[in-house]
């Protein structure tokens, strides 16, 4: 590690959530009738790896289409934000779009990425840092989810906040818990902000399907890895064998659900707690939900943002809208 990233870590605000978090979470989920676990926590360290791969699957069109969009039309973005930017990176991973609005920002004058997993940001943040030589970062292990509070960093002056949400991570939430959360970030970023977000847009069902459900098995270890993760941190005996993948669609409600299903009548121990499962019985771990353009700007409008523009690919497969606070 350079002297230069050794002094942006040194930024480094530590929120990750703890163990006991993690813990009831866990227990709390496994003790619904329809069994749940978080999809934040999917994200440990090896879990962002494996996520990863999936973004450079072929199935996987939201990262190659949103990445399209951001080439084009990063600069209109830059000309939104101004000179001397302060960017927020809400679920930064690693950090690969975010150097698409660096390169194009108008001397940005700080990058504050908020990410769940410590290790896996720490990581990013070194490499970032490495590229852009110039630019103060303050990185933030944190769950975006929950609210709190930017590090103070004296001595910098800043332009516009801009906000930057990609990957159709929105679409993780219900609906109302995807207003909540843009009406923290406009807590959080104060009035003239602006939001840049990624939104997965409704579409041919055989396309959905795939992505979420890959030849290769990625998104598959991707989901089980949360069960490993249990077994690793809180004494659990999941038997990864007993479990498979499966992603299905539901119409009501316009989104992919992945679930974890038992594959037989089995009894888990999760740390002194047991708790038993039916065969064909599953675990839900994550929601995509997918939008209309509409619908989408109606939602910001109900979180206190003013849609200032939208922009897609040419198959209208994915979405990135410009918001401003008001």
């Amino acid at each position: 590690m350079s002297k230069r990233s050794e002094n942006r870590l040194a930024d480094l605000q530590d929120l990750e959530p703890s163990l006991d978090e993690f813990r009831t979470s866990v227990v709390d989920g496994l003790s619904s009738p329809q069994k749940t676990l978080p999809c934040k926590f999917l994200y440990d360290e090896r879990g962002s790896q494996i996520f990863d791969d999936i973004c450079d699957l072929p199935e996987y069109y939201p990262t190659r289409t949103e990445r399209r969009i951001l080439e084009r039309h990063a600069r209109d973005i830059a000309t939104l934000a101004g000179p001397q930017a302060r960017l927020i990176e809400f679920g930064s991973g690693a950090g690969t779009k975010v150097r698409l609005l660096l390169r194009a920002l108008d001397r940005p004058a700080t990058y504050l990425p908020v990410e769940i997993s410590r290790e896996y940001m720490i990581a990013a943040t070194e490499d970032l840092a490495e590229s852009f030589p110039e630019l103060r970062i303050a990185p933030v292990c944190a769950d975006y989810t929950e609210p709190f509070t930017l590090p103070e960093l004296p001595g910098v002056d800043h332009g516009t906040t801009v906000g930057f949400f990609p990957g159709s991570t929105i679409g993780n939430f219900t609906r109302a818990e995807a207003v909540d959360f843009l009406s923290v970030t406009r807590n959080l970023m104060g009035s003239g902000a602006v939001m840049i977000v990624g939104v997965d847009l409704v579409k041919d069902l055989d396309v959905l399907r795939a992505a979420y459900n890959d030849a290769a098995g990625v998104t598959a270890a991707f989901n089980l890895n949360l069960l490993r993760r249990i077994n690793r941190e809180l004494a659990g005996t999941f038997d990864l064998s007993t479990f498979r993948h499966d992603a299905r669609w539901n119409a009501e409600l316009e989104r992919i659900e992945m679930h974890l299903v038992s594959l037989k009548e089995q009894e888990v121990a999760v740390g002194t707690r047991r708790f038993r499962f039916g065969e064909g019985e599953t675990i839900h771990t994550e929601s995509s939900h997918k939008y209309r353009l509409d619908g989408f700007r109606e939602l910001a409008r109900e979180a206190g943002y003013e849609p200032v523009e939208v922009w897609t690919d040419d198959k209208q497969l994915f979405s990135v809208h410009a918001l401003r606070t008001v």
